[in-house]
Protein backbone atom coordinates (compact mmCIF):
# COMPACT_ATOMS: atom_id res chain seq x y z
CA UNK A 1 0.00 0.00 0.00
CA UNK A 2 1.46 3.35 -1.03
CA UNK A 3 2.11 6.07 1.52
CA UNK A 4 -0.24 9.03 0.92
CA UNK A 5 0.57 12.42 2.49
CA UNK A 6 -2.30 14.64 3.65
CA UNK A 7 -3.42 17.22 1.12
CA UNK A 8 -3.02 20.14 3.55
CA UNK A 9 0.40 21.76 2.86
CA UNK A 10 1.07 22.70 6.50
CA UNK A 11 0.49 19.12 7.70
CA UNK A 12 2.72 17.76 4.93
CA UNK A 13 5.59 20.10 5.85
CA UNK A 14 5.25 19.18 9.54
CA UNK A 15 5.48 15.48 8.74
CA UNK A 16 8.55 15.99 6.58
CA UNK A 17 10.26 17.97 9.36
CA UNK A 18 9.48 15.23 11.91
CA UNK A 19 10.83 12.54 9.61
CA UNK A 20 14.01 14.56 9.13
CA UNK A 21 14.46 14.93 12.89
CA UNK A 22 13.97 11.19 13.39
CA UNK A 23 16.64 10.43 10.82
CA UNK A 24 19.08 12.76 12.58
CA UNK A 25 18.33 11.12 15.94
CA UNK A 26 19.60 7.76 14.69
CA UNK A 27 23.09 8.49 16.00
CA UNK A 28 24.39 10.60 18.86
CA UNK A 29 27.68 12.30 19.67
CA UNK A 30 29.56 10.66 22.53
CA UNK A 31 32.57 11.96 24.45
CA UNK A 32 34.73 9.27 26.11
CA UNK A 33 37.12 9.87 29.01
CA UNK A 34 38.27 6.38 29.94
CA UNK A 35 40.61 4.78 32.44
CA UNK A 36 43.72 3.48 30.72
CA UNK A 37 45.07 -0.03 31.18
CA UNK A 38 42.99 -3.21 31.06
CA UNK A 39 39.62 -1.40 31.42
CA UNK A 40 40.24 0.20 28.04
CA UNK A 41 39.79 -3.12 26.21
CA UNK A 42 36.23 -3.42 27.54
CA UNK A 43 35.57 0.20 26.56
CA UNK A 44 36.99 -0.42 23.09
CA UNK A 45 34.65 -3.37 22.56
CA UNK A 46 31.75 -1.17 23.66
CA UNK A 47 32.77 1.69 21.34
CA UNK A 48 33.04 -0.61 18.33
CA UNK A 49 29.40 -1.60 18.78
CA UNK A 50 28.32 2.04 19.22
CA UNK A 51 30.12 2.97 16.01
CA UNK A 52 28.22 0.26 14.14
CA UNK A 53 25.00 1.81 15.46
CA UNK A 54 25.89 5.10 13.80
CA UNK A 55 27.16 7.09 16.78
CA UNK A 56 29.95 9.65 16.50
CA UNK A 57 32.63 9.08 19.11
CA UNK A 58 35.43 11.31 20.39
CA UNK A 59 37.99 9.87 22.82
CA UNK A 60 40.12 12.16 24.99
CA UNK A 61 43.40 10.71 26.28
CA UNK A 62 46.89 11.87 27.35
CA UNK A 63 49.75 11.63 24.88
CA UNK A 64 51.43 9.00 27.09
CA UNK A 65 49.05 6.08 27.52
CA UNK A 66 49.23 2.31 27.94
CA UNK A 67 46.58 1.07 25.54
CA UNK A 68 44.61 3.99 24.09
CA UNK A 69 45.60 4.11 20.44
CA UNK A 70 44.05 5.71 17.32
CA UNK A 71 41.21 3.80 15.67
CA UNK A 72 38.96 4.20 12.67
CA UNK A 73 35.95 3.87 15.00
CA UNK A 74 36.56 7.11 16.90
CA UNK A 75 38.33 10.46 16.82
CA UNK A 76 41.24 10.57 19.27
CA UNK A 77 42.06 13.89 20.91
CA UNK A 78 45.30 13.89 22.92
CA UNK A 79 46.84 16.46 25.24
CA UNK A 80 50.38 16.80 26.66
CA UNK A 81 51.23 15.60 30.19
CA UNK A 82 54.23 16.05 32.47
CA UNK A 83 55.16 12.35 32.88
CA UNK A 84 56.84 10.14 30.31
CA UNK A 85 55.65 6.86 28.83
CA UNK A 86 58.38 4.90 30.68
CA UNK A 87 57.43 6.42 34.03
CA UNK A 88 53.79 5.51 33.58
CA UNK A 89 54.60 1.96 32.41
CA UNK A 90 56.78 1.41 35.49
CA UNK A 91 54.11 2.61 37.92
CA UNK A 92 51.41 0.37 36.47
CA UNK A 93 53.70 -2.68 36.32
CA UNK A 94 54.54 -2.29 40.01
CA UNK A 95 50.88 -1.83 40.88
CA UNK A 96 49.84 -4.99 39.03
CA UNK A 97 52.72 -7.02 40.50
CA UNK A 98 51.84 -6.03 44.06
CA UNK A 99 48.22 -7.08 43.58
CA UNK A 100 49.28 -10.74 43.47
CA UNK A 101 51.59 -10.64 46.48
CA UNK A 102 50.07 -12.53 49.40
CA UNK A 103 50.09 -11.36 52.98
CA UNK A 104 47.93 -10.37 55.92
CA UNK A 105 45.03 -7.97 55.62
CA UNK A 106 47.11 -5.13 57.07
CA UNK A 107 50.02 -5.78 54.69
CA UNK A 108 47.77 -5.93 51.65
CA UNK A 109 45.82 -2.87 52.77
CA UNK A 110 48.96 -0.74 53.22
CA UNK A 111 50.48 -1.97 49.96
CA UNK A 112 47.34 -1.26 47.93
CA UNK A 113 46.89 2.09 49.64
CA UNK A 114 50.40 3.25 48.76
CA UNK A 115 50.19 2.07 45.15
CA UNK A 116 46.76 3.61 44.63
CA UNK A 117 48.04 6.84 46.16
CA UNK A 118 50.93 7.01 43.68
CA UNK A 119 48.74 6.25 40.68
CA UNK A 120 46.08 8.67 41.89
CA UNK A 121 48.65 11.47 42.18
CA UNK A 122 49.85 10.78 38.63
CA UNK A 123 46.33 10.69 37.21
CA UNK A 124 45.40 13.84 39.16
CA UNK A 125 48.20 15.72 37.40
CA UNK A 126 46.95 14.23 34.13
CA UNK A 127 43.43 15.47 34.92
CA UNK A 128 44.65 19.00 35.60
CA UNK A 129 46.43 18.99 32.24
CA UNK A 130 43.13 18.08 30.58
CA UNK A 131 40.83 20.49 32.38
CA UNK A 132 43.15 23.48 32.00
CA UNK A 133 44.05 22.85 28.36
CA UNK A 134 42.26 25.86 26.90
CA UNK A 135 42.41 24.79 23.27
CA UNK A 136 41.06 21.30 23.96
CA UNK A 137 38.39 22.56 26.34
CA UNK A 138 37.22 25.07 23.74
CA UNK A 139 36.84 22.24 21.24
CA UNK A 140 34.87 20.12 23.72
CA UNK A 141 32.60 23.01 24.67
CA UNK A 142 31.79 23.79 21.04
CA UNK A 143 31.22 20.16 19.98
CA UNK A 144 27.78 19.83 21.63
CA UNK A 145 28.12 16.25 22.85
CA UNK A 146 25.00 14.31 23.79
CA UNK A 147 26.61 12.35 26.62
CA UNK A 148 29.93 11.47 28.26
CA UNK A 149 31.13 7.92 28.89
CA UNK A 150 33.67 7.48 31.68
CA UNK A 151 34.92 5.26 34.48
CA UNK A 152 34.24 7.11 37.76
CA UNK A 153 37.05 5.26 39.58
CA UNK A 154 39.34 8.08 38.40
CA UNK A 155 36.78 10.87 38.23
CA UNK A 156 38.24 13.37 35.77
CA UNK A 157 35.46 12.52 33.31
CA UNK A 158 32.89 13.06 36.06
CA UNK A 159 34.14 16.62 36.57
CA UNK A 160 34.22 17.26 32.83
CA UNK A 161 30.62 16.07 32.38
CA UNK A 162 29.48 18.51 35.05
CA UNK A 163 31.37 21.35 33.36
CA UNK A 164 29.87 20.56 29.95
CA UNK A 165 26.39 20.04 31.47
CA UNK A 166 25.81 16.77 29.63
CA UNK A 167 24.50 13.41 30.90
CA UNK A 168 27.16 11.01 32.13
CA UNK A 169 27.23 7.24 31.63
CA UNK A 170 29.51 5.29 33.97
CA UNK A 171 31.20 2.19 32.55
CA UNK A 172 32.77 0.67 35.65
CA UNK A 173 33.85 -2.59 37.23
CA UNK A 174 33.18 -1.21 40.66
CA UNK A 175 33.86 1.68 43.02
CA UNK A 176 36.01 1.63 46.15
CA UNK A 177 34.36 1.96 49.53
CA UNK A 178 30.91 1.23 48.12
CA UNK A 179 30.57 4.71 46.66
CA UNK A 180 28.48 3.35 43.78
CA UNK A 181 25.88 2.07 46.25
CA UNK A 182 25.99 5.28 48.27
CA UNK A 183 25.69 7.51 45.20
CA UNK A 184 22.68 5.57 43.87
CA UNK A 185 21.16 5.07 47.35
CA UNK A 186 21.35 1.32 46.74
CA UNK A 187 21.14 -0.90 49.85
CA UNK A 188 24.52 -2.52 50.60
CA UNK A 189 24.45 -3.87 54.18
CA UNK A 190 27.92 -5.02 55.33
CA UNK A 191 26.28 -7.74 57.43
CA UNK A 192 25.27 -9.55 54.21
CA UNK A 193 27.48 -8.33 51.34
CA UNK A 194 31.21 -9.26 51.56
CA UNK A 195 33.72 -6.42 51.56
CA UNK A 196 37.10 -6.29 49.88
CA UNK A 197 40.09 -8.06 51.46
CA UNK A 198 37.86 -10.24 53.68
CA UNK A 199 37.94 -13.38 51.49
CA UNK A 200 34.36 -14.04 52.60
CA UNK A 201 31.55 -15.42 50.49
CA UNK A 202 27.90 -14.44 50.80
CA UNK A 203 27.57 -17.28 53.37
CA UNK A 204 28.99 -15.81 56.57
CA UNK A 205 28.63 -16.79 60.20
CA UNK A 206 28.14 -14.24 62.96
CA UNK A 207 31.84 -13.56 63.60
CA UNK A 208 32.52 -13.20 59.89
CA UNK A 209 29.71 -10.66 59.64
CA UNK A 210 31.24 -8.68 62.52
CA UNK A 211 34.61 -8.80 60.75
CA UNK A 212 32.93 -7.62 57.56
CA UNK A 213 31.48 -4.59 59.35
CA UNK A 214 34.91 -3.71 60.75
CA UNK A 215 36.52 -3.99 57.32
CA UNK A 216 33.78 -1.81 55.88
CA UNK A 217 34.71 0.98 58.30
CA UNK A 218 38.41 0.70 57.39
CA UNK A 219 37.65 1.36 53.73
CA UNK A 220 36.94 5.00 54.56
CA UNK A 221 40.67 5.51 55.07
CA UNK A 222 41.30 4.11 51.60
CA UNK A 223 39.02 6.58 49.83
CA UNK A 224 39.53 9.86 51.63
CA UNK A 225 43.01 10.52 50.29
CA UNK A 226 41.98 9.53 46.75
CA UNK A 227 38.90 11.68 46.28
CA UNK A 228 39.81 14.57 48.58
CA UNK A 229 42.24 15.89 45.96
CA UNK A 230 39.65 15.54 43.21
CA UNK A 231 37.08 17.40 45.31
CA UNK A 232 39.52 20.29 45.64
CA UNK A 233 40.25 20.23 41.90
CA UNK A 234 36.54 20.03 41.02
CA UNK A 235 35.66 22.92 43.31
CA UNK A 236 38.41 25.10 41.82
CA UNK A 237 37.57 24.21 38.22
CA UNK A 238 33.77 24.45 38.56
CA UNK A 239 34.14 27.55 40.78
CA UNK A 240 31.81 26.26 43.48
CA UNK A 241 32.08 23.89 46.42
CA UNK A 242 31.26 20.32 45.41
CA UNK A 243 31.99 16.83 46.69
CA UNK A 244 32.70 13.84 44.51
CA UNK A 245 29.67 12.09 45.96
CA UNK A 246 27.51 14.99 44.76
CA UNK A 247 28.88 14.52 41.25
CA UNK A 248 28.55 10.72 41.33
CA UNK A 249 24.87 11.10 42.18
CA UNK A 250 24.27 12.88 38.87
CA UNK A 251 25.12 9.83 36.76
CA UNK A 252 22.34 8.84 34.38
CA UNK A 253 23.32 5.18 33.99
CA UNK A 254 25.80 2.86 35.70
CA UNK A 255 26.97 0.16 33.27
CA UNK A 256 28.66 -2.46 35.45
CA UNK A 257 31.25 -4.70 33.82
CA UNK A 258 30.24 -7.96 35.46
CA UNK A 259 27.52 -10.58 35.33
CA UNK A 260 25.16 -10.93 38.29
CA UNK A 261 25.39 -14.73 37.95
CA UNK A 262 29.02 -14.69 39.05
CA UNK A 263 28.65 -12.03 41.74
CA UNK A 264 27.32 -12.19 45.26
CA UNK A 265 23.55 -11.71 45.44
CA UNK A 266 22.98 -8.03 46.15
CA UNK A 267 20.51 -5.29 45.25
CA UNK A 268 20.88 -3.08 42.18
CA UNK A 269 19.04 0.14 41.40
CA UNK A 270 17.11 0.58 38.12
CA UNK A 271 19.90 2.68 36.57
CA UNK A 272 22.57 0.08 37.45
CA UNK A 273 22.88 -2.44 34.61
CA UNK A 274 25.17 -5.48 34.69
CA UNK A 275 26.81 -6.15 31.31
CA UNK A 276 27.75 -9.82 31.55
CA UNK A 277 30.38 -11.04 29.11
CA UNK A 278 31.63 -7.63 28.02
CA UNK A 279 35.16 -8.58 29.13
CA UNK A 280 35.15 -11.86 27.19
CA UNK A 281 36.35 -12.56 23.66
CA UNK A 282 33.57 -13.55 21.27
CA UNK A 283 34.46 -17.13 20.40
CA UNK A 284 32.25 -20.01 19.32
CA UNK A 285 32.19 -22.71 22.03
CA UNK A 286 32.30 -26.39 21.01
CA UNK A 287 28.90 -28.07 21.23
CA UNK A 288 29.78 -30.16 24.31
CA UNK A 289 31.55 -27.26 26.01
CA UNK A 290 28.61 -24.98 25.27
CA UNK A 291 26.15 -27.38 26.91
CA UNK A 292 28.35 -27.68 30.02
CA UNK A 293 28.78 -23.91 30.20
CA UNK A 294 25.05 -23.21 29.91
CA UNK A 295 24.33 -25.88 32.54
CA UNK A 296 26.83 -24.29 34.90
CA UNK A 297 25.33 -20.83 34.38
CA UNK A 298 21.80 -22.09 35.00
CA UNK A 299 22.87 -23.85 38.20
CA UNK A 300 24.63 -20.70 39.39
CA UNK A 301 21.59 -18.62 38.56
CA UNK A 302 19.28 -20.96 40.47
CA UNK A 303 21.60 -20.87 43.48
CA UNK A 304 21.70 -17.09 43.38
CA UNK A 305 17.92 -16.83 43.07
CA UNK A 306 17.48 -19.17 46.03
CA UNK A 307 19.74 -17.01 48.18
CA UNK A 308 17.86 -13.87 47.22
Amino acid sequence: MALVFPSHPQVTVTLLVLLSVLSLAAGGKLLVVSVDGSPWFSVLEFLNVLKQKGHEIVVVAPEASLNVKPSENFVLKTYPVTFTQDEMDGSFEKFLKDLFVEGSFLERFIRVRENVKKISETVLIDCKQLLYNKELMRYLEESNFDALLTDPFLPCGVILAEHLSIPSVYFARGMPCGLDSEATQCPSPPSYIPRGFTDHSDHMNFFQRVKNVIFDASSLFLCDFIFEQYEKLASEFLQREVTMLDLFRKASIWLLRYDFVFEYPRPLMPNMIALGGVNCAHKQLPQVGCVLFVTHVLMSFCASATLV
